[in-house]
């Protein structure tokens, strides 16, 4: 079997049933494109995503398996390991809910399950809202971290695409004081690593490396802070001796743009913003979000759960950046695995 037969099973996980997930799922899965390059299998709550082709307004259908062998894949037709965790009759869409926080991170807990195990090739998420995850006992600060755990995954980090722009993130879901304490030699050093491995898988052989500076001018040689002297240089030269080729820090005013025209393979941003910004200014419907370092590949959409577009349940939703990460998705895989 060559490369172009090979069609990866990829695990979709339905999100928060309040929010867009389920509807942008229904448009994404209606096109015959997923079907030539991929076996998408949803990991949801069938009654759901039935009630969302009412808004979607797609001609498919919404088929409940109860395992991998079940499902046929077959364009017209979405396959769902169906939960059956959300009451239709108590979901209000658009608003915060303990039940939808609650299902969503059981989608995410079948979806590492069926990785690990290695039943599907590849996990892409729907958007899950944070107040209702932690409303329903989970204390995590988002997908990221989810996965990490149920991984058992130490060492990750968040990788935002949008075009040619690969940002990842040395700190993410913490306060700013939390991120400028946390710009430590070793963080930064084992992000650099994270990024350079994680484009390599994307079939770039020796990728360049950019790294953002914490502070204005990247610190001005100390003027503006010291943080690029003691923390953030030292790791870019140890990165240098592995091997890497890491630059920086560089400004980070100047940098994203840079890398956006192709100057750089990608660049490790400091913190949460500082990497978000430029992305979701270039490519807000499109971008996409990969956990990087974990055992499994993950892709995701780079937006919210949308509650206010959902709940006014007028079809607006836009499925592009779904669309987006499962061909991510798949191109991961097949630089994983090789032909046969």
């Amino acid at each position: 079997m060559d490369s172009r037969e090979f069609r990866p099973v990829i695990g979709i996980t339905m999100g928060d049933a309040a929010g867009i997930g389920p509807e942008i799922i229904d448009k994404a899965l209606s096109k015959e494109e997923f079907y030539r390059i991929a076996r998408p299998l949803v990991i949801g709550d069938a009654a759901v995503l039935s009630d969302a082709l009412k808004v979607a307004k797609v001609d498919v259908k919404i088929r409940p398996v109860d395992s991998l062998s079940s499902a046929k894949f077959e364009n017209g037709t979405i396959d769902v390991i169906d939960l059956k965790n959300i009451n239709l009759s108590e979901l209000k869409m658009g608003r915060v809910q303990a039940m939808a926080g609650k299902a969503a991170v059981e989608y995410v807990k079948k979806a590492v399950e069926m990785a690990l195990k290695g039943e599907i090739d590849a996990i892409v998420t729907a958007p899950l809202n944070k107040e209702a995850m932690n409303l329903a006992g989970y204390d995590y600060a988002g997908h990221t971290e989810i996965l990490a755990d149920l991984t058992r995954t130490k060492n990750y980090a968040m990788m935002l695409i949008a075009g040619k722009l690969r940002v990842v993130h040395v700190t993410t879901h913490m306060s700013m004081l939390q991120a400028c304490a946390s710009i430590k030699k070793e963080r930064v050093l084992t992000t650099i690593r994270l990024t350079y491995e994680a484009v390599q898988s994307l079939g770039i052989p020796n990728p360049k490396i950019a790294v953002a500076g914490l502070n204005p001018h990247a610190g001005e040689g100390g003027l503006f802070g010291e943080e690029e002297l003691k923390e953030i240089s030292p790791a870019i030269e140890e990165a240098r001796r592995m091997g890497i080729d890491a630059i920086g820090p560089m400004p980070p005013d100047t940098v994203f743009l840079r890398a956006s025209r192709g100057e750089y393979d990608a660049v490790v941003a400091m913190y949460h913003d500082q990497g978000h910004i430029p992305v979701k200014m270039l490519g807000f419907e499109s971008g996409v979000n990969v956990t990087i370092g974990l055992p499994i590949i993950r892709t995701s959409v780079d937006h919210g759960t949308a509650y206010r577009r959902a709940g006014l349940r007028l079809g607006t939703g836009d499925p592009t950046s779904l669309e987006e990460a499962i061909r991510l998705a798949v191109q991961m895989v097949k630089a994983k695995k090789p032909p046969g």
